[in-house]
This record gives structure tokens, C-alpha cells and sequence, in this order.
């Protein structure tokens, strides 16, 4: 769905406080991406951090935090560093997608003495394979959550108003995104045959040159029950 420049504008705005605590910068050997929260269900099992399988594995890794996404106030550290997180990553270079289990983020909070207050990405938004498939050739809306690079190094949290095509089996944002993006949430919205437009996670940017491929979340989904939670 192409939306008019106004309500573009209304659904980025719509979006960043829905979900804008669920986005925190990630930075791995020299890369610079970002991740988010994913709630698949009631169950605090089902709670994970998703980013871009090309960003982890490397040495080094930090997850930021920006001081709205915990409290109390001024206790939690400004970067954690994904050595002290157990369990790790959960990588599935062939879906391009990495999967962090919240349990370890949240033992690490709490034995600091703070805890997280974010505002993870619900399972009922996330796009379904009949959602992706009513994408086409002509280009959608998507809205792009993320924390770039600005060149003083910080990494405010930013929303990229792109275009989202499916080709084929692949499903494709059309221009290539700074700094900072690739593993970020894209969002897109729909006519329901109700009549009412829906907002939906699409999925999650991928590394490109000239363009970037989603790793919809039917692909993510598929990986979900194969990753390891201990909370």
C-alpha cells in the first residue's frame, strides 16, 4: 500500500511510540546495525532480540542503551557486551537471521540492580505469509525503525520512509539505507477486506548494495522454535 506523503508522516509518528523502545543500536568488529524485541506470545519464553545474522559472530559485540528502555534512572550501563550474555546468539546465516533469547538480558539487568522497560514488537503485528503475499511488483510504504550513525558516533533512533517491493520469492527495500539500518524492522500497512488499514512487521533489513533484502518474517518464525531460552 502507497501512502501520500501526510500519512506516511502519521505512521512513522504512530509507530516510534508503539514500538520505539523495542529498537537498540548494535555494533559488532567495526559494523554498525540494530536490533529489536520481539514478543512471539504470552509467555516470557517467547521474547527475543532479532537482528541480521551478518552482524553477529565477530568479536567485540556491544548491544546500546538508551536511557528510556530501562529503569530506575542512571543505574543501567550505557553498552552491554554481548561476551557477558548467556545464552548468545543463535545464528541462521541461511535465513539471515540472528536470534538472542531475552533471558540472559534480563538476569544481567536484574543482577545490576535495573530492568528493562522496553516495548517489544507483538507477535500479532508481525506479517503472516498471506500479508507478504499481497505484496507486488508495485511499490509499498515501509517504514524503517533504526539507530544510524551520525558523524559526531552517536546513534539516535531514526525512521527511514523507503519503498518495499516483492520480486518473486524476494522481497526487497529499493535503495540502499545508511549506516546503522541493517538489521532494523521494516514495517509496512494494509487494507484488511474490512475496509480498516493495519500496520505490519514485515521483517527485519538485510546487508545490500543498491538495495536491501528483508528477511520477512516467515523466515523468522521458522527459526524461533529452534532457538534456545532458558528464562
Amino acid at each position: 500500500m502507497l501512502l501520500d506523503s501526510d500519512a506516511e508522516s502519521d505512521v512513522a509518528y504512530e509507530l516510534c511510540q508503539v514500538v520505539g523502545r523495542a529498537i537498540l543500536p548494535y555494533r559488532s568488529s567495526g559494523d554498525f546495525g540494530t536490533a529489536f524485541f520481539f514478543q512471539g506470545g504470552d509467555d516470557p519464553v517467547g521474547e527475543s532480540l532479532l537482528t541480521a545474522a551478518d552482524l553477529v559472530g565477530g568479536s567485540g559485540g556491544e548491544l546500546g542503551l538508551r536511557t528510556s528502555v530501562t529503569e530506575p534512572a542512571g543505574v543501567a550501563p550505557a553498552v552491554i557486551s554481548e561476551a557477558e550474555i548467556v545464552p548468545g546468539w543463535a545464528r541462521f546465516a541461511g535465513d539471515g537471521v540472528a536470534v538472542l533469547p531475552t533471558a540472559g538480558l534480563h538476569r544481567y539487568a536484574g543482577d545490576g540492580g535495573w530492568r528493562w522497560r522496553v516495548q517489544p514488537v507483538p507477535a500479532g503485528i508481525a506479517a503472516g505469509p498471506e500479508v507478504i503475499a499481497r505484496l507486488a511488483a508495485d511499490a509499498s510504504s515501509a517504514f524503517v525503525l533504526a539507530h544510524g550513525v551520525r558523524e559526531d558516533g552517536s546513534r539516535p533512533l531514526e525512521v527511514a520512509i523507503e519503498r518495499v517491493v516483492r520480486d518473486g520469492d524476494a522481497v526487497l527495500i529499493t535503495t540502499e539505507l545508511p549506516p546503522g539500518y541493517v538489521g532494523a524492522p521494516v514495517f509496512i500497512v494494509q487494507a484488511e477486506p474490512t475496509g480498516e488499514v493495519s500496520p505490519y512487521c514485515l521483517g527485519l533489513v538485510l546487508p545490500g548494495v543498491g538495495e536491501h533484502p528483508v528477511a520477512t518474517f516467515d523466515r523468522i518464525r521458522a527459526v524461533l522454535p529452534a532457538t534456545p531460552g532458558d528464562i
